[in-house]
């Protein structure tokens, strides 16, 4: 008889079987069925979440006490604040694994719960704090809800992304090197860095404590102001001061989204509203160069970049040497001992700040002094400084090239005015370009964050008016004129070139574009005297025009290369260059900038 016979009903082994195998399948499918919450709650939460949890706000005061000023708001808090009964993980899968769980609560999250906001958990974020992308090797990167395929910045990227996503009504992060303005940026939120020291880091763990600062993500701006308020502890009543806007012309030089996208949009919105006087205009790098004197020490020799220009690219390389040297302070020993899991970006960061060495740790004190000194004299008497927030927008996920050295030049010529001057700044969304978020900055004097959430709730709405009116409103077609006028007006261009009247000879090769758009010539001349004048983004414009009309134009390459390496993108600057010797095989000047330029990006 075979075994299978042997296998009725009656016999006891049959139900074992059919037990175990039931146990099995139950088990199976128990299995897929936590997988497939797993990736749906992934998909709901945009993959912001760390831990998800729920801290209970405190009771509200009995009638007729007014309600706690945060009652009803909900909030997530990055993986570097403590929680009481959690571990602090850093954003690292190391970290946590070497470290205790929090025997307190940060502060600054009690004081959040007090005034009635609910926690809904940690979020992700650059490993150690020490990235500007967003991306986790642990953890994955969040997804941008404004921009799936891109990064949605770091290092507080969960955090932004919970926001972005409505999945929380705001979030806490930390801002040492721009780590709450860039994913603000990159995600379309608002994003507010309050003034160094105004709010306490007890309980959060520390990058830099001389750049670090516990900030907001907000979308509403009414909610921002409420957090900013009770995060400050700040006065409900302020004497009413007239703003002043000064507008950092130089600085959204270096943006890739044109000015009518900001500059325009932030004017236009000002003359709707009262208490602004009509927005000034100045170099911010010169300014600087002048009133910052200590940065002298760090800034590189080159004959070819401007003054203000080197002066902000020494400004950022003291606030990463003074980044570095306080993060190896507090984690060299942690990071040489575990040898942590790290993401390239993350990687890079940290690497370099353990095995720098610095030997006038002063000079870096010295220049947060000075900074400090300079922006309280520039923005005294309700001044608020207006720049890009970045310069570029946000890297796809699965860039391969790597990052290349003038994207950080550029992003921390940026965030490094805030960053060594102690001062507070807040991130506007100002819509999109090229179907990716952009923004502008707002920067106060150190001190004045009431000052300054006050202004962006008092102009928010009209910002986005314009920014709606810019969206739906189509360009005009040029028209052209007479040909014989056109070359007149370029003649007087090139006398009052000659005579270094360069905003006479501006004008004079704008009128003869507008009688006649298709001269490679009147966009390449105007390019020059825009380059004499210092605006490198409207130089690069009219060449790309001048080159679009005529693929042989050499000095159109050289012109638009020179002011792409002034807008520190050395690696178009060096194809255009490369381009001028193809067709001018002995020009010295295309060739010393060439070898020039292929130094510098090695």
């Amino acid at each position: 008889m075979s075994r299978l016979s042997k296998l009725n009903a009656s016999n006891p082994k049959v139900w074992v079987v059919i037990g175990v195998g039931l146990a099995g399948v139950l088990i199976l499918a128990e299995v897929q069925r936590r997988r497939i919450k797993a990736k749906s709650c992934v998909k709901e939460d945009y993959g912001a979440f760390i831990e998800r949890f729920e801290l209970l706000p405190f009771a509200q005061p009995p009638p007729p006490a007014a309600r706690l000023p945060l009652s009803g708001l909900t909030f997530a808090v990055n993986d570097n604040f403590d929680i009481k009964g959690y571990i602090t993980g850093y954003g690292s899968a190391d970290w946590k694994r070497t470290h205790e769980v929090a025997g307190k609560t940060a502060v600054v999250v009690t004081a959040m719960l007090r005034n009635g906001a609910t926690c809904k958990g940690k979020t992700v974020m650059d490993e150690l704090g020490s990235g500007i992308l967003g991306q986790n090797k642990n953890y994955g990167t969040p997804i941008n809800p404004q921009k799936p395929s891109h990064v949605p910045g770091g290092s507080s990227s969960g955090s932004a992304v919970a926001v972005a996503a409505q999945i929380v009504d705001f979030a806490l992060g930390t801002d040492t090197i721009g780590c709450i303005r860039v994913p603000a940026s990159f995600c379309g939120v608002l994003g507010f860095r309050p003034s160094h020291g105004a709010v306490s880091t007890i309980g959060v763990l520390p990058n830099s404590q001389s750049l670090d600062t516990v900030g907001v993500l907000a979308s509403d701006p009414s909610v921002l102001h409420r957090v900013g308020h009770a995060l400050l502890q700040l006065n409900q009543l302020e004497p009413k001061r007239t703003r002043r806007m000064i507008i950092a012309d130089d600085l959204f030089q270096l943006s890739k989204v044109p000015p009518k996208k900001t500059v325009f949009v932030v004017s236009k919105a000002i003359e709707k509203l009262s208490g602004y006087q009509t927005p000034k205009h100045m170099n911010f790098g010169q300014y600087i160069a002048s009133n910052v004197p200590s940065l002298k020490h760090f800034r590189e020799e080159s004959t070819n970049q401007q003054t203000g220009i080197s002066t902000l690219r020494a400004l950022s390389s003291a606030m990463l040497f003074l980044q570095r040297y306080e993060f190896k302070t507090n984690h060299g020993e942690w990071v040489k001992s575990v040898k942590p899991k790290l993401g390239p970006d993350v990687s890079n960061h940290v690497w370099s700040a353990i095995n720098t060495t610095q030997e006038n740790v002063k000079s870096l004190y010295k220049v947060r002094t000075e900074m400090r000194a300079a922006l309280q004299s520039l923005l005294k008497d309700g001044g608020i400084l207006v720049i890009p927030t970045v310069a570029d927008p946000p890297f796809q996920i699965n860039f391969k090239k790597g990052f290349p050295a003038e994207f950080h030049d550029r992003i921390y010529a940026l965030l490094g005015i805030a960053n060594m001057s102690g001062c507070c700044q807040v991130v506007i969304p100002v819509g999109k370009y090229d179907n990716c978020p952009t923004s502008v900055s707002l920067i106060a004097s150190h001190g004045a964050d009431k000052f300054l959430l006050d202004t962006v709730l008092d102009m928010y709405s009209s910002l986005q008016e314009e920014v709606n009116i810019i969206s739906s409103s189509s360009s005009l077609p040029d028209t052209n004129g007479n040909m014989d006028a056109a070359e007149l007006l370029k003649e007087k261009g090139n006398a009052a070139y000659k005579g270094r009247q360069w905003n006479k000879a501006v004008s004079y090769y704008t009128e003869a574009i507008k009688l006649d758009d298709t001269s490679a010539a009147y966009y390449s001349n105007r390019a020059a005297a825009y380059l004499e004048l210092g605006c490198f983004q409207q130089a690069e414009e009219d060449c790309s025009k001048a080159i679009s009309l005529d693929k042989k134009y050499v000095k159109a390459y050289l012109r638009r290369g020179t002011a792409r390496e002034s807008l520190l993108f050395y690696r178009e600057a060096l194809e255009d260059f490369r381009h001028a010797l193809v067709l001018e095989p002995q020009n010295k000047v295309a060739s010393t900038a060439e070898k020039r330029l292929r130094k510098l990006i090695s």
